[in-house]
C-alpha cells in the first residue's frame, strides 16, 4: 500500500528551507511513500530547484496561499487564515487524498485546527499529545504533553488507552504497561482525579503497572506514562532544561585548562557515543492521538534530520493501522462499561438487617 503524506511546509522557525529538504530526502530513502508539499509554491519550488529536485508521480506541491506564524494565537489561526498551508493539509487528511499531516507549525494553532477540520474519534473527548522519550531500557511514550491543562479521570484513562494502542501499532507490543504520573507510588497519594483515574485503568483490561513517580520516566519503568497537559509540559521542559545544564557543565569542565581539554579529547568517542545516544532529534515528532486522521507535531526548531524522523513517524502510525486499533479499543472499553453497569443495576437490594 502507498502512503500519502501532507507536509506543511510553511511551519517551524525555518519553513521551507527545512520541511522541502527533508521530506525529499527521505523520499528518496523510502520508495512506498509519496509527498504532497503544502505551502506557497514560490517558495518551495525554489527550494526544490536548489536540490535540484522537480516534481513527479511521488511528489507533488498543492498551493496554500497563507502561513500561520509561530506567535499566532490559535483562535486568529482557526478563523482567520482557512487557506494556510497547516489547515489545508489538514484538509488532505480529511478528504482522504493524504493518510497523515506533518507539520513543524504553531502547537496552538495545530492543535486547534486539527480538531476542527479532524474531530475526535467515537468515545474519545479530548486529543492528546504524546511523544517519545529516551530512558535507561530504550523509550517511554508519554501523554499528555500540554494539549489538555484540566482532565477529568475519564480524559486519564482516554489518555491510557491510546498511549497503550499507539505503542501495540507500532512497536507489536501485546500488552505494554502503563503507570499513572503521581507524587507517589502508593495507591492513597494523588489527588482525587489520579486516584479515580487509577480505578478507572486497573478496572479496564489494560496493563496497568499502578502510580509512579517522575524519575520512573527516564528509568523505562513503563511503556506509557500517564499524565494531564499541566504536568506533562512541566515535566517535559525541566527534563529539556536538565539536559541543557548538564551539557553546558561539561563543556565547561572540559574547556577549564589544558588538562581537562587533553581529557576530552580522549573521552571524545565516549562523548560522541553518549551525543548520539540520546539525540533528541531521533526522538522528534509528537502523535496528537484521538483524532480521525494521523497528526505528528514536529518541533518547530527542528533541522533536516530531525524533521525526517517526525515524518518516519506519521508512516509508522498509518503502517500499523493506529486509527482503527484505537478505534476498536474505546469501543470495546465502552462496552466492558455499560456491561458493568448493567449488572451493577440487575444486583438485588441487600435487605435492611
Amino acid at each position: 500500500m502507498t502512503i500519502t503524506v501532507a507536509v506543511d511546509c510553511m511551519g517551524g522557525d525555518h519553513g521551507a528551507h527545512v520541511t522541502v529538504p527533508a521530506t525529499v530526502s527521505y523520499l528518496q530513502r523510502n520508495p512506498a511513500i509519496d509527498v504532497v508539499l503544502v505551502g506557497l509554491p514560490d517558495v518551495i519550488e525554489s527550494e526544490l530547484r536548489a536540490l535540484g529536485y522537480t516534481q513527479s508521480p511521488r511528489l507533488r506541491i498543492h498551493a496554500a496561499s497563507e502561513v500561520v506564524s509561530m506567535d499566532e494565537s490559535p483562535a486568529t489561526a482557526l478563523r482567520g487564515k482557512k487557506n494556510s498551508s497547516m489547515r489545508v493539509a489538514l484538509n488532505l487528511v480529511k478528504s482522504g487524498e493524504a493518510q497523515a499531516c506533518v507539520s513543524a507549525g504553531n502547537t496552538g494553532a495545530l492543535l486547534a485546527t486539527s480538531r476542527f477540520v479532524l474531530k475526535t474519534l467515537p468515545g474519545i473527548d479530548r486529543p492528546a499529545l504524546a511523544v517519545v522519550l529516551p530512558t535507561m531500557r530504550g523509550h517511554t511514550y508519554v501523554l499528555d504533553l500540554g494539549a489538555n491543562v484540566d482532565c477529568t479521570a475519564e480524559h486519564l484513562l482516554q489518555f491510557g488507552v491510546m498511549g497503550a494502542t499507539l505503542v501495540s501499532s507500532i512497536e507489536n507490543k501485546e500488552k505494554p504497561s502503563i503507570g499513572l504520573l503521581n507524587i507517589g507510588e502508593e495507591e492513597i497519594k494523588g489527588n482525587d482525579v489520579v486516584k479515580r483515574a487509577a480505578e478507572l485503568l486497573r478496572d479496564s483490561g489494560l496493563n496497568f503497572y499502578g502510580n509512579i513517580e517522575g524519575n520512573d520516566i527516564y528509568k523505562g519503568t513503563t511503556d506509557v506514562v500517564v499524565c494531564d497537559g499541566f504536568v506533562g509540559n512541566v515535566a517535559l521542559k525541566t527534563s529539556e532544561g536538565v539536559a541543557q545544564m548538564l551539557s553546558h557543565y561539561l563543556r565547561e569542565e572540559f574547556r577549564r585548562n589544558l588538562l581537562t581539554k587533553l581529557a576530552g579529547l580522549i573521552a571524545l568517542p565516549v562523548i560522541s557515543a553518549f551525543k548520539r545516544r540520546v539525540d533528541h532529534r531521533r526522538y522528534n515528532g509528537a502523535s496528537l492521538l484521538g483524532l480521525r486522521g494521523i497528526v505528528i507535531k514536529s518541533h518547530g526548531s527542528a533541522d533536516r534530520r530531525a524533521f525526517g524522523f517526525a515524518i518516519a513517524r506519521a508512516v509508522d502510525e498509518v503502517r500499523g493501522g493506529m486509527l482503527r486499533h484505537i478505534s476498536e479499543r474505546v469501543a470495546q472499553l465502552s462496552h466492558q462499561s455499560m456491561q458493568s453497569s448493567s449488572c451493577r443495576q440487575s444486583l438485588p437490594e441487600e435487605s435492611p438487617v
